[in-house]
């Protein structure tokens, strides 16, 4: 493996950036960096800039680019990013992937993994969804922790969340088209982008994947 494997995955809401980025940071023992995690991380932690979006999130207020970048740094100078990370979440726009670029230096991206999913699929993916509101756990909602209404992680309430109905749903796509697709065109003029087919079992995806990765010399 490379001496630091930064890898981006992109793809629509519900093409299972999650789930193969679990599996991918167990594999190659990076970790799994989404925004979420990074702020609710931070607030738990209380560190400085979490007690920043602490108090903004308090007020109603949202998190804006430059408080979520220097996250992003901050993130990456912890000791289990040393051999690189997954970034789910992050960037979803070209200013953030700017700022990216700048925080990482010369350790840059290797890649950007595109999962391609139809609208179809993920819209299913997403109403059948049910998250942990303590831990952020996600079930399907014929798993028993979603039938019983608590995490079997943490024992938090499980829940439907509310942008995971339709029309919801079909909004969020919307604006991911508009917001975060220009970014493949960001990555494929670097040659970085891989585009694969997220409509296949989550093995098949997997397997995918980690062949990119050993063609390129990245595993």
């Amino acid at each position: 493996m490379t001496s630091r494997l930064n890898l981006v995955i992109l793809g629509i809401q519900g093409a299972g950036k999650g789930t193969q980025c679990k599996r991918l940071s167990a594999t190659y023992g990076i970790p799994h960096v989404s925004t979420g995690d990074i702020l609710r991380a931070a607030i738990k932690d209380q560190t400085p800039l979490g007690l920043e979006v602490e108090g903004i999130l308090a007020e109603g207020g949202l998190v804006n680019d430059e408080l979520v970048n220097r996250l992003v740094d901050e993130r990456f100078t912890q000791p289990d990013a040393a051999k690189g990370a997954l970034l789910d979440g992050f960037p979803r726009t070209i200013g953030q992937a700017e700022a990216l670029d700048e925080i990482l230096g010369d350790d840059g991206i290797k890649l950007c993994i595109n999962l391609d999913a139809p609208i179809e699929l993920v819209t299913e993916r997403l109403s059948r969804r049910r998250v942990c509101q303590e831990c952020g756990h996600i079930y399907k909602d014929s798993d028993q922790s979603a039938i019983s209404g608590e995490c079997e992680n943490c024992g938090g309430p499980v829940i439907q969340r509310s942008d995971d109905t339709a029309d919801s749903i079909r909004q969020r796509l919307s604006l991911y088209e508009r917001d975060t697709a220009p970014l493949l065109h960001y990555y494929e003029e670097r040659g970085l982008l891989v585009t694969l087919n997220a409509d296949q079992s989550v093995d098949e995806v997997t397997a995918e994947i980690e062949k990119v990765l050993a063609e390129r010399g990245l595993a």
